[in-house]
């Protein structure tokens, strides 16, 4: 699926089975809720947290993979709240990036 058909394809749910968008605001902090979400699983996954219990280990991939989906879908809401093209956005950042950032990251010795 490209961003542009996710757009679409998330535009349609909403306006089907959502209803409608929650406003902006909301989006927004709901956005922040998916993020910490995943904040807490890579801090047990990768970090030196611990799960509570050995069965939330087991399924916490499975886990990360889903909360991150919620962060994307969220993402998606609200660019096609604000009228963000997301494929148009992420190859302009990442021209910037590019122009920005290349001879940066050549000289980190902290990369190499």
């Amino acid at each position: 699926m490209t961003i542009q058909e996710a757009q679409k394809t998330v535009d349609e749910w909403i306006n089907t089975i959502g209803i409608r968008y929650y406003n902006e605001l909301t989006n927004t902090a709901i956005l922040m809720e998916e993020v910490g979400e995943v904040a807490r699983l890579m801090a047990r996954l990768y970090g030196e947290q611990s799960f509570k219990t050995p069965e939330q280990a087991d399924s916490a991939r499975a886990d990360l993979a889903d909360e991150m989906a919620d962060v994307m879908f969220v993402l998606i809401c609200l660019a096609n709240q604000t009228g963000v093209n997301l494929t148009d956005a992420l190859r302009d950042n990442l021209e910037k990036k590019t122009r920005r950032d290349a001879a940066r990251h050549a000289a980190n010795k902290k990369l190499t």
